[in-house]
């Protein structure tokens, strides 16, 4: 069988599942903008993430064992419907002129749900159909497929938005969403994991024996927590970008959309990048330094500029190495975790790498329009003011500042543990 055969149900998964999320990706951007037109509050708008987070990070151990005990597809299959049916709530109401913030939270909330069903199974589906040659270059195309959702979905969001409405962005999301499930249910071969007599266990053990896997692999361990704490500066910045563009004189609703997507461009990139690299000699190293340039670049250039071009730049240096940080974990995991624990030890990941994203979308929205807003609206500092400018806004980009600071800061100091590890293909 050649190579084209072997990644054939990979191409097809893979294809059909990323126009799915772009899909998805342009309805939660259009909700974004929606929510900030209601609300002004970077908090409000956090929060509509926050309540997507939340029940992913705590399920998502139990999660993993679920995805491991049964039918991978099927799984899959009847999260992306509770998904879309969720999807399909929003446009009724927002039709019956009946959408209220609340209702967003709730619906996000049970989305975030069966993500976090459908996440681990989706990650041991797509090992299962991917040749073991061939995990970096299937990495490396994740990252792409990825990145190509971040550059499109908030220009397509925006543009859909401001023509057609909300109801226009979620019927784009329903239709990829159809794509998705048809092929899926129909054209992809997922091969069943054999379960032994001795997994034939509850979700509690399965999930407990996820747990014990990384406390006996300590360098898989800690390139996770280390991630955690990115995500914790990556998530806050999420929250802040919204209320430093969106109110600015150079900036809106648009400029926000182009802005978003060059970390998309970068990602491309990055992928790019990723997919046909050479195997590094220490993928560890790779991942801490990605990150350190990630966090040491972007915060600083979209702070302390007022140009809509530089944040663009500051975009694209910040999302650069991010597909190659990605491919790099990925790699790891696949070549060192058993496959019968992919999904219960990648579902404890979830919960360990992706837990500070809820609290530093809550940090980051909490500061901007709490702390950092109203000190420089009271401000009469004017190096205050000639660094982060004034009004609307200016306190976003004082925020932006201590991001940087503090991405900074936490790499230097606690990446040094990370550092004592190496990993080399064998």
């Amino acid at each position: 069988m050649n190579n084209k055969n072997n990644l054939r149900d990979f191409y097809l998964l893979w294809s059909t599942q990323s126009l799915s999320q772009l899909g998805s990706a342009i309805t939660a951007f259009a909700l974004t903008l929606w929510l900030y037109e209601k609300t002004g509050s970077a908090l409000s708008t956090a929060a509509l993430r926050i309540c997507t987070y939340v029940p992913y990070i705590v399920m998502s151990i139990f999660a993993g064992a679920i995805s491991d005990k049964f039918d991978k597809k099927r799984t899959m299959l009847i999260c992306d419907l509770m998904a879309a049916i969720s999807t399909i709530a929003v446009f009724v109401l927002y039709k019956a002129d009946m959408l209220d913030v609340w209702h967003l939270y709730a619906i996000n909330a049970v989305s975030g749900l069966m993500n976090t069903v459908q996440q681990p199974a989706s990650e041991v589906a797509y090992t299962m159909v991917t040749p073991k040659a061939f995990y970096q270059k299937a990495s490396g195309l994740q990252s792409l497929s990825r990145s190509l959702v971040t550059i499109g979905n908030p220009v397509i969001a925006s543009a859909i938005y401001g023509m057609a409405g909300l109801d226009a962005a979620i019927a784009v999301d329903l239709v990829s969403f159809a794509i998705a499930f048809i092929t899926l249910a129909f054209f992809v071969r997922i091969p069943e994991i054999k379960v032994d007599e001795n997994e034939e266990d509850g979700v509690l053990k399965l999930a407990k024996e996820g747990i014990l896997y990384l406390k006996e692999n300590p360098m898989i361990l800690y390139v996770i927590l280390f991630m955690s704490g990115v995500n914790f500066v990556a998530s806050a910045f999420d929250a802040v970008l919204p209320a430093f563009i969106i109110p600015n004189p150079r900036g809106g609703n648009y400029v926000f959309g182009i802005v978003t997507s060059f970390s998309g461009i970068a990602m491309v990139i990055g992928s790019i990048l990723a997919t046909f690299m050479y195997k590094p000699k220490d993928r560890i190293r790779v991942i801490y330094f990605t990150m350190l340039f990630s966090l040491g670049t972007e915060n600083f250039l979209l702070a302390l500029s007022g140009s809509p071009i530089l944040w663009c730049i500051g975009q694209f240096l910040g999302w650069v190495f991010v597909p190659v940080m990605g491919t790099n974990q990925n790699v790891i995991m696949r070549n060192t975790i058993p496959t019968r624990l992919l999904g219960r030890v990648y579902a404890c990941r979830n919960t360990l790498q992706f837990f500070t994203i809820p609290i530093g979308l809550a940090f980051g929205g909490v500061m901007v329009d709490k702390v950092c807003e109203p000190f420089m609206q009271s401000s009469s500092g004017e190096a205050l003011h000639f660094l982060f400018g004034s009004g609307k806004g200016s306190g976003a980009a004082l925020m932006l500042f201590i991001l940087g600071i503090i991405g900074i800061l936490y790499c230097l100091i606690l990446g040094k543990r990370l550092k004592k590890y190496q990993y080399k293909d064998k």
